[in-house]
């Protein structure tokens, strides 16, 4: 049965929004966080495990030391501060998918505590810095699948059985927990969107995840909760878990406001819970009371030693930090005298870091963006896979390049230069010559398909000496097909002009 809601700007008149944002990232580590066993996603179920990732009887854990060097480097780039001691715990609690009844994490001494990332985003007073205060970001590890079979949605209820994959359960999480995110007024929802957009950024600059949201290797929980003022003290919050997308992060804060706005003026009580998002319907369902942490029985692991990285070690990875999106993207905006939407486009592709390769490798700008954004996002996108998943390096994009600022290409024949690399044919000057693709450049050939096109349509020549240029065009397309497309187009007008005696 669907909740009542309240019109989103009527909430916000009657209501402050205060935010709380839980993102788990998965590291992309090779092996799991107290294991051996492989990290990698999509493999056959439970076929990636063993003794101490299925918790059995006597099997002891071994801390991934990648693991903690990239909860360090989150921390750091988060501008948070580094523990110079700090251990694990054991959370404690019976769901089928954590194989040793609980789950190794950290408590009250994380890796990293009281940082904060800026975000920026339009609003109507336009462009604004919105501060999100970052309580810790501390190291845990992740639980196995559960597989409802059976059912219409894939959920618990209506499933005739279910099944557990422990592939996942032991893989490095790290759990970046905001403070409350206070003061953002109507602008919540985007101000949610738009840090987990720029975490995202951070977390993928810095190599430690993959960050696929569609995966689940980057998952957000929102909490929400309205106050009648800014004064007033916090209200009981509600937690919506796992929204896999930046635009449903956006939605989940938006519906919630919604949703509290509307018991709470009807004189009904908000229930401290987590609850499910539909990402299908836009709504979220209620799915369980939502435990404080006592309920979890929290005590130190006492098979792992306590964690103290030396200021040196913390320092050389503070060093070697890369450069921040933001500055990055300033920069490289000014450097290839692009659009700030521009530059959104890029990013929105996923393909910044790629022409920012091919750009250092010294390929043209624009024409990196061309190639990134339009036809290798294209057959990307049909295909399914990222556009670096089409093996086409910015070496065999630049040589592609320089044959057509060469004239030995146009546009035309360069993407069928480009299906043969896609296809693994060889190297770009291998594909011109086995596809017979380079351009017509004889004048002689040339000129007879100009003679012939004429031949064909007698009527244009007077049409053209009239002055009507434009019908050249028929000319030039009927000279294209003739040669294949390998003709250059400028010189067979060029020619065809020279032919009939008339200037441009």
């Amino acid at each position: 049965m669907a909740e009542a809601l309240m019109k989103y700007d009527e909430a916000i008149a009657n209501f402050d929004p205060v935010l709380g944002l839980e993102v788990h990232v998965e590291l992309g580590t090779n092996t799991k966080m107290f294991c051996g066993c492989s990290t990698v996603f999509g493999a056959e179920p439970n076929t990636q495990v063993c003794p101490v990732c299925l918790g059995l009887p006597g099997a002891l854990p071994a801390l991934n030391r990648i693991g903690v060097e990239s909860a360090i480097r989150i921390g750091l780039a988060l501008n948070c501060e580094i523990a110079t001691w700090c251990r694990f715990a054991r959370k404690n609690y019976f769901y089928p998918d954590m194989p040793k009844n609980f789950q190794t994490s950290q408590y009250d001494e994380p890796i990293a505590f009281e940082g904060y990332l800026d975000v920026d985003i339009d609003t109507d007073e336009g462009p604004k810095t919105f501060r999100v205060p970052i309580e810790r970001a501390h190291m845990e590890e992740d639980t196995g699948k559960n597989l409802h079979m059976g059912g219409a949605t894939g959920r618990i209820h209506g499933a005739d059985y279910s099944l557990v994959d422990y592939n996942r359960a032991g893989i490095p999480l790290i759990e970046i927990v905001t403070k409350p995110v206070e003061g953002t007024g109507k602008y919540a929802p985007e101000v949610a969107k738009a840090y987990v957009s720029a975490l995202r950024e951070i977390l993928r600059g810095l190599g430690v995840s993959d960050v696929k949201m569609e995966q689940g290797s980057l998952r957000c929980d929102v909490n929400l909760s309205l106050r009648e003022t800014p004064e007033s003290k916090l209200g009981t919050r509600s937690e919506t878990k796992n929204v896999n997308s930046l635009r449903s992060v956006e939605r989940a804060v938006r519906y919630e406001v919604m949703r509290h706005a509307a018991r709470l003026t009807a004189g009904e009580r908000i229930v401290q819970e987590t609850r499910h998002w539909h990402e299908d319907t836009g709504i979220s369902t209620s799915g369980r009371s939502k435990e404080d942490a006592e309920d979890y029985r929290y005590f130190p692991e006492p098979d792992l030693m306590p964690i103290a990285p030396s200021r040196e070690w913390v320092e050389e990875l503070r060093a070697n930090l890369p450069e921040n999106p933001a500055v990055r993207r300033t920069r490289l905006t000014a450097a290839w005298n692009i659009s700030d939407l521009e530059m959104q486009n890029l990013m929105n592709a996923g393909v910044l870091e790629l022409v920012e390769a091919a750009v250092s490798a010294g390929m043209n700008p624009d024409a990196a963006r061309k190639w990134y954004t339009g036809e290798l996002a294209r057959v990307a996108n049909e295909r399914g896979v990222e556009v670096e998943e089409l093996g086409v390096t910015h070496v065999e994009l630049s040589r592609i390049e320089a044959l057509i600022s060469e004239g030995a290409l146009n546009d035309k024949l360069a993407r069928q230069v480009l299906d043969g690399l896609i296809a693994g044919e060889g190297d770009v000057d291998s594909i011109v010559a086995g596809r017979g693709l380079a351009v017509v450049s004889d004048d002689g050939p040339l000129i007879e398909a100009i003679d012939a096109a004429l031949a064909a349509d007698p009527a244009v020549v007077e049409t053209i000496k009239s002055g009507k240029l434009a019908a050249a065009g028929s000319v030039v397309g009927a000279v294209m097909k003739a040669t294949r497309g390998q003709a250059d187009a400028a010189r067979v007008r060029e020619l065809l002009f020279e032919r009939l005696g008339v200037s441009e």
